[in-house]
C-alpha cells in the first residue's frame, strides 16, 4: 500500500510540475501565448458576425494549416475582447488562430488591405 501511495504522489507531483502556469489575473490573463500567435501563419477570412457579448467572431475562412483545417465558416473565440472593436460584418481580414485552452481562438486580426 505504501508503494501505491508513493507512486500516486509522484504522478501528482509530475502533473503539477509539467503543467505550464497560466496567469489568472492582470493583463497577461487576456492575451494568447506569444509563441502560438507567432507560429501560426496568417489566413484570409471574411467577418460574418461579431458577438461582443460572448467574445466571439464568426469567420468564413480559408485553410488553417496550423490547425490542419480546411476552409469553412465557423465561430471563434477571441484572445482579446478589444479585437472585436476593430472589425464588423463584411470586413475582409487577415487573422491567425490557434487552440487556446482547448478552444479555437483568433489570436491576431487586422483588416485586409
Amino acid at each position: 500500500m505504501k508503494t501505491f501511495h508513493a507512486a500516486l504522489g509522484f504522478v501528482a507531483a509530475f502533473v503539477v510540475l509539467a503543467t505550464p502556469a497560466q496567469p489568472t489575473t492582470g493583463p497577461a490573463a487576456h492575451r494568447a501565448p506569444a509563441a502560438s500567435a507567432a507560429a501560426a501563419p496568417a489566413s484570409d477570412g471574411e467577418v460574418l458576425k461579431v458577438d461582443k457579448a460572448q467574445g466571439k467572431l464568426t469567420l468564413k475562412h480559408g485553410p488553417l494549416a496550423n490547425l490542419d483545417m480546411p476552409g469553412m465558416t465557423m465561430v471563434f473565440r477571441v484572445a482579446n475582447p478589444g479585437m472585436l472593436e476593430s472589425v464588423k460584418a463584411g470586413d475582409k481580414v487577415k487573422f491567425t488562430a490557434d487552440r487556446v485552452n482547448g478552444a479555437f481562438t483568433v489570436t491576431a486580426i487586422e483588416i485586409a488591405r
